[in-house]
């Protein structure tokens, strides 16, 4: 149900329309959805079961979550969101963004540098235009595959990081090392030997790991087990930095 709705909006209605008016067409899908077997921590919503998307991630059908930014969602709530910190969100997820701007009680800093992503800021994350020891709170996620110079952006995020504070790191991963080759350039080599036509590489867990220890943050990976009922997915490992 929610694949072909999804694909006859987007046949139907333009882009941009769909994208300022998303949570109004969501609402549409919310009686469908409808039960109390699964619950989306972001908006709330019991439903009866979430949509799944053709790779099998589980998307909430009413707010677009998928399991990724629940997940961060939740680690966000219990862990590390604390009143007035300064908090740089990059690329956000749609959903987030809005939950989080209409925090009062944290300065919330959203950054997408090819405004792909809704956003106040265009930080370039191998040169942010920040002071030192500026944010308490930094999430990266599936940033770092897309990015040649990634040991400057980590330098970059340790810089602009208060002593003390958190970086929460995530991309896809891969067993081994980390795959990197920078003659495969184009988006079809890319999709073809990177998962995806925009990534520069594939990391292994312990190959960013060492990189980002080089870059002077200490490190921690957490794996987390499924939950059903959140629709959460099993082992999500997240490198939480620290400085």
């Amino acid at each position: 149900m929610y694949n072909f709705l999804k694909s006859v909006a987007k046949n139907l209605i333009p882009e941009k329309i769909l994208i300022n008016n998303e949570e109004n067409f969501r609402k549409l899908l919310a009686p469908f959805y409808k039960g109390n077997s699964n619950e989306c921590n972001v908006c709330g919503t019991q439903l009866k079961g979430f949509a799944e998307l053709p790779n099998g991630e589980k998307i909430c059908p009413v707010c677009g979550s998928l399991p990724r930014a629940r997940r961060l969602y939740k680690l966000l709530e219990t862990e590390f969101l604390q009143p007035n910190i300064s908090f740089l969100d990059f690329s956000p997820f749609r959903v987030l963004y809005k939950k989080l701007k209409a925090k009062k009680n944290i300065r919330y800093f959203s950054s997408d540098y090819e405004d792909d992503f809704l956003a106040d800021y265009h930080f370039d994350i191998r040169n942010i235009d920040a002071e030192n020891d500026k944010f308490d709170l930094i999430t990266c996620y599936h940033i770092l595959e897309h990015v040649i110079e990634d040991t400057e952006a980590m330098k970059e995020l340790h810089r602009v990081l208060k002593p003390g504070g958190t970086l929460l790191v995530q991309t896809p991963f891969k067993d081994g090392e980390i795959y990197e080759d920078y003659s495969i350039t184009t988006p079809e080599d890319r999709l073809k030997y990177f998962g995806q036509d925009n990534h520069v590489r594939i990391y292994s867990v312990s190959g960013l790991e060492n990189r980002l220890k080089e870059a002077g943050l200490t490190t921690e990976v957490r794996t987390f087990a499924a939950d059903h009922f959140y629709g959460l997915s099993d082992k999500e490992r997240i490198i939480i930095c620290r400085k």
